[in-house]
């Protein structure tokens, strides 16, 4: 709204000349530049901010030692659950499925792995067996959305199916075993200088 009031010929250009992919990250198909993080180097820098007058053998085992506290810790706080999901998804996934109580579904056409769903003025087009949201939220953070959650309890009612349908429309990188498998890998440290 900004950008159309102090400079409308360029809105213009980017609403009508250009396609949103390119410019928007809400409308890019996936992760930019395939990382979920944008600020990884300052996250490690401020960990390693005392250490940088030490020997550059001395950082790099540093860096493996935290490292390796880090993916112990994670590794024993999901492997003693009993979750598909990692905790911080389960919570996202929880979240939507409350959102989509109050959302309208359509299956205009009678297909039944596509819907249409309105609410919270928004109207989302589900396709479930291609995956395609038209909110584009599962594109961002590749998790079910509240659209996706009203579409699967149409499709599966509020039995059995649908709880479990909620996980396998989320990322393989939100399940625990993925995780779990993410964290279990060695880290070796760099070995003294002479060798």
């Amino acid at each position: 709204m900004k950008l159309k009031s102090k400079c409308p010929e360029a809105a213009h250009v980017l609403e009508n000349v250009h396609d949103f992919e390119k410019w928007s990250q809400a409308h890019f198909p996936g992760n930019r530049y395939d990382v979920m993080t944008t600020n990884i180097a300052e996250s490690l820098n401020s960990i390693l901010m005392d250490e940088r007058k030490y020997p550059v053998s001395y950082i790099f085992n540093l860096i493996a030692r935290k490292f390796s506290e880090k993916f112990r810790e994670r590794h024993a706080f999901v492997d003693g659950k009993e979750n598909i999901c990692v905790p911080y998804a389960k919570r996202i996934l929880r979240d939507s499925k409350s959102a989509s109580d109050s959302l309208y579904m359509s299956n205009p056409n009678g297909v039944l792995n596509q819907y249409t769903v309105f609410g919270n003025g928004v109207t989302a087009k589900v396709n479930l067996l291609k995956r395609i949201y038209s909110c584009r939220k599962f594109d961002l953070v590749k998790m079910s959305c509240e659209h996706v959650m009203a579409a699967l309890q149409a499709k599966y009612g509020d039995g059995e199916g649908y709880g479990n349908s909620i996980y396998e429309y989320s990322s393989l990188i939100y399940k625990a075993e993925s995780y779990l498998l993410a964290y279990s890998k060695a880290i070796n440290v760099v070995p003294p200088e002479a060798e």
